[in-house]
């Protein structure tokens, strides 16, 4: 599914990674552990392509990431779901609104919107709430309606970029639950996080990271 081979990203006179290389194949959940700054989120932006290695290859599903075409790069990512920690959503549109801007965006039929977005609304347990506008969610909700938003896509990859931030333990593990849910349902899943506690719950495959370099697998 992915693949690094040998792959450095320097910013300026900072470099991000260097001579980074793993693999994640189909269906894994898979944890990149380390401190701020480590690389992590540099290596969640290499695979949408919002960036481009200084040298290296990068494939996802086999395709050569680099080679990808502005004009094919929609297509590309309407395969990958994303979760942040700045969750992005619009404060004027309602849970349900928020969800169906991803479908919108891709040129999805409208009349494929509503049971779509009943579909993952049920799966992060949000039904009673799709009415409702983000300031009137808590944080926990508000990080499920990012989660939905990028399942409602269906994607084969799911990239999450420190989904527990902000959240107390409770909401965290609500979080982690779905995402294996999701993982179980052939998903390959991607956390970036730097929370030992919920990584050792999980037990899952970890790679370490630290000053732009993997230390550990």
């Amino acid at each position: 599914m992915i693949k690094f081979n040998k792959v450095t990203k320097t910013y300026g006179d900072v470099t991000a990674l260097k001579d980074v290389s793993f693999e994640v194949k189909d269906g894994e959940f898979v944890f990149l552990m380390g401190p701020s700054g480590a690389g992590k989120t540099t290596i969640l932006k290499l695979i949408l392509k919002e960036i481009l290695p200084n040298s290296g290859e990068i494939k996802v599903g086999g395709t050569d990431v680099a080679k990808i075409s502005e004009k094919e790069l929609p297509l590309f990512r309407q395969k990958i779901g994303c979760v942040f920690q700045d969750f992005k959503l619009l404060n004027e549109r309602t849970v349900e609104e928020n969800i169906e801007i991803a479908l919108a965006v891709l040129g999805i039929q409208e009349s494929k919107w509503k049971e779509r977005v009943a579909k993952v609304l049920k799966m992060v347990g949000l039904e009673s709430r799709k009415s409702l506008f983000p300031s009137q969610l808590s944080g926990g909700e508000i990080q499920r309606v990012s989660l939905a938003r990028a399942l409602v896509v269906n994607p084969d990859l799911i990239l999450a970029d420190e989904p527990t931030g902000n959240l107390d333990w409770e909401k965290a593990d609500e979080i982690m639950e779905v995402l294996e849910k999701i993982n179980k349902e052939g998903k390959t899943v991607i956390v970036a996080t730097h929370n030992k506690e919920i990584v050792n719950k999980m037990k899952k495959r970890i790679i370490k990271i630290s000053s732009g370099k993997i230390i550990k697998e």
